[in-house]
């Protein structure tokens, strides 16, 4: 699959029905990033954490098909087991109607292929900062267990911020999985090893032989193989050594012209064994090469700005083992590609058996296959020795492999083991959120383990996930109600308090979902606990600590004193505020208010008025903080000198307090 997590332009995606809806409940589809052949890749957004992310939606046409759903799961296990910088994340997977997608991490920025296109050949130094960092995802990968077994441009994004990370891990492998199949082939065509295309095998050293063809891509701008159909491509790497990189860009290293020989020998044990053995041999490479050969300008004649650019190869396919071309699909999704005029050719290939292949071109190297080679000599040997056939039942033919039986069906599982010469020793059922109900989810011994002939093998097979009703905890206590959800197979999930009448403080009031409702063991039940009755707050302000503490205990509430006291009007000691006030709340039994005493009013000094005009003297004793009254008396009514004031100047008095001044 072709699948950039980038961005997108404004327009890629208009008229997608995707496009606006909210999948799961959760995740805002925004717009389309790219098509695959198996997916679409959408930038969206996670409306509960309120992050972008892209959202990977499996075509609705494979939903129905098993072994593409069970390719989906694989891939969010998989990567999520590796967690490593230079692998894009997976969030989430799940399923919503007809929909199955997982939520990966948004890498704002383009892929390998992008860069390809754009620029062609890369400087030496260019390549290996991406190669390294991909062979350390791979490297991972594949000390995890898992082989990648779709490596190619498309697949490696670039960030804006630089870094190098690996996509696309949808068909992935266990290392120890026997891959062979029949008739079919899963890659894309330029990246092939040939014990895929011959035999249908693939390990690690597959990977290793993808990277291998993409750095020679890298540092030459074009693909190693090329022609007008898959079949050709597909014979070049059967036939054909991978030519030194520097054929193309004179100049090259020889280092570079080594490691890319390494990588793709088609002999797979002659590569190196895993993505961390080619990354070893990658940082040799580099500390070989001088500054000019790192920093060398390739040229730029065989872009695609300079000739047209058949990519046709750059799908993954879906090829039986010997191929030759029949007629291609309509384009899928109604997305044309207008740059290349090959338009049938960059699609998903169904490929048919071939007449016989023509020999190899006198010039070309060519390795006789070893293995038949090495079979002849053995059973020669054997025959002139009177062994014979004996031997080799003896020591190999008493034993057979399991087959893969993963996902399949209970009754097909038991006709593969029938076909196998292998029995049914026992069939275990057991609960599984990722396995289809009825489908092997596992098997004893595993898949690719040897087993005489005629050996048992015992079945794992889901019942799908565990279904439990969620229990009645109305009025029940919340520690008990808590072991009363393990105790059923749930879990106990968020717990918030409300006020009740009925139910006493302490215990459950109602359970989200309510009881008797059906969920996935293990599911989180929410709960509202009561806090019992709730209890209007009384005014207490104005009263003293005593008889406010009094009042406040007798309604059920605890008392708490403030430790820093204030000015007021209030009687020193008295209650001048309280929290929360009268009206403000209702609380319940066992909740605290507190209470803010007062220390009396703040006295201050009194300024000394006697003399002066009644306007001045008014204005200085506001100033001062104090209520100004006038006595003029009878006879004084036009007076406008003070001669006397109630507080003597110079004695305090209580802030905001009234002084008379008498004006004569």
């Amino acid at each position: 699959m072709d699948t950039t997590l980038q961005d997108p332009s404004p327009a890629f995606g208009r008229g997608d029905p995707m496009v606006g809806q909210v999948l799961d409940g959760r995740y805002r589809v925004d717009g389309r990033i790219a098509v695959g052949g198996m997916a679409t890749v959408y930038r969206a957004v996670d409306t509960r954490l309120d992050r972008v992310l892209a959202l990977k939606v499996m075509h609705p046409t494979l939903a129905a098909d098993v072994s593409f759903v069970d390719r989906f799961i694989r891939e969010a296990k998989s990567i999520a087991r590796l967690s490593h910088p230079n692998v894009v994340g997976v969030y989430d997977q799940g399923a919503d109607g007809a929909y199955v997608y997982l939520a990966m991490e948004y890498i704002a920025g383009c892929t390998l292929r992008d860069v390809l296109r754009e620029r062609g050949a890369l400087q030496p130094r260019a390549a290996l900062d991406i190669l390294e960092p991909v062979l350390a995802a791979l490297g991972a990968a594949h000390r995890a267990g898992f082989v990648h077994r779709d490596m190619k441009p498309e697949n490696v994004l670039i960030g804006d911020d630089g870094r190098v990370k690996v996509a696309d891990f949808g068909l992935v492998r266990a290392v120890d999985t026997v891959t062979n199949t029949t008739g079919t082939i899963l890659g894309t065509v330029s990246y092939l090893a040939p014990e895929q295309i011959e035999h249908g095998t693939a390990d690690t050293r597959v990977d290793v032989y993808a990277c291998g063809v993409v750095l020679y891509e890298m540092l030459t701008g074009a693909k190693p193989h090329s022609g007008e159909s898959p079949a050709q491509v597909l014979y070049q790497h059967l036939h054909e050594d991978v030519p030194p990189p520097s054929a193309v860009v004179p100049g090259l290293a020889v280092e570079l012209d080594e490691l890319v020989a390494s990588a793709t020998a088609r002999n797979p044990e002659v590569r190196p064994h895993d993505a961390v053995a080619l990354l070893g041999q990658a940082r040799q490479a580099r500390a070989a090469l001088s500054l000019d050969q790192l920093d060398a300008v390739p040229p730029q004649a065989r872009t695609a700005e300079h000739e047209p650019r058949d990519n046709s190869d750059d799908r993954t396919n879906v090829l039986p083992r010997s191929v030759r071309p029949v007629q291609l699909p309509l384009p899928m999704d109604g997305v044309q590609d207008q740059r290349d005029p090959q338009d049938q050719l960059n699609r998903t290939s169904i490929l048919a058996t071939p007449p016989p292949a023509p020999p190899a071109a006198p010039d070309r190297r060519r390795r006789a296959s070893p293995r038949r080679g090495v079979l002849a000599i053995v059973a020669a040997v054997l025959l002139a020795l009177g062994l014979g056939a004996g031997v080799w039942y003896i020591n190999s033919g008493q034993f057979t492999k399991v087959p893969p039986l993963l996902a399949k069906t209970e009754p097909a599982a038991k006709k593969r083991l029938d076909e196998a010469g292998l029995d049914v020793k026992d069939v275990k059922r057991a609960y599984s959120d990722t396995d289809k109900r009825g489908t092997v989810m596992a098997t004893d011994p595993k898949a690719g383990e040897r087993i005489r002939d005629n050996g048992r093998v015992t079945l794992t097979v889901s019942m799908g996930p565990e279904i439990v009703k969620v229990p009645s905890l109305k009025g029940t206590a919340l520690d008990e109600a808590r072991s009363k959800l393990k105790d059923a197979g749930l879990a106990p999930g968020m717990t918030t308090k409300a006020f009740s009448d009925d139910v006493r403080k302490g215990s459950v009031i109602s359970t989200d979902p309510d009881s008797g409702s059906k969920r996935k063991a293990g599911s989180a039940i929410a709960m509202v606990v009561s806090k019992g009755e709730a209890i209007d707050v009384p005014d207490v302000t104005g009263d003293s600590q005593a008889d406010a503490t009094l009042d406040l205990q007798d309604a059920g509430l605890k008392v708490k004193i403030a430790t820093k006291r204030v000015h007021s009007e209030e009687d020193k000691g008295t209650v001048v505020d309280q929290s929360p006030r009268e009206g403000e709340k209702q609380l319940a039994e066992g909740d605290t208010v507190t209470l803010t005493l007062s220390k009396g009013p703040e006295m201050i000094e009194v300024p000394d008025v006697e003399g002066m005009s009644v306007d001045d003297a008014t204005q200085k004793l506001e100033d001062a903080g104090f209520e100004v009254d006038e006595d003029r008396g009878f006879l004084n009514l036009f007076g406008d000198t003070v001669k006397g004031q109630s507080v003597e100047g110079g004695d305090d008095a209580p802030k905001g307090s009234t002084i008379t001044i008498k004006v004569r």
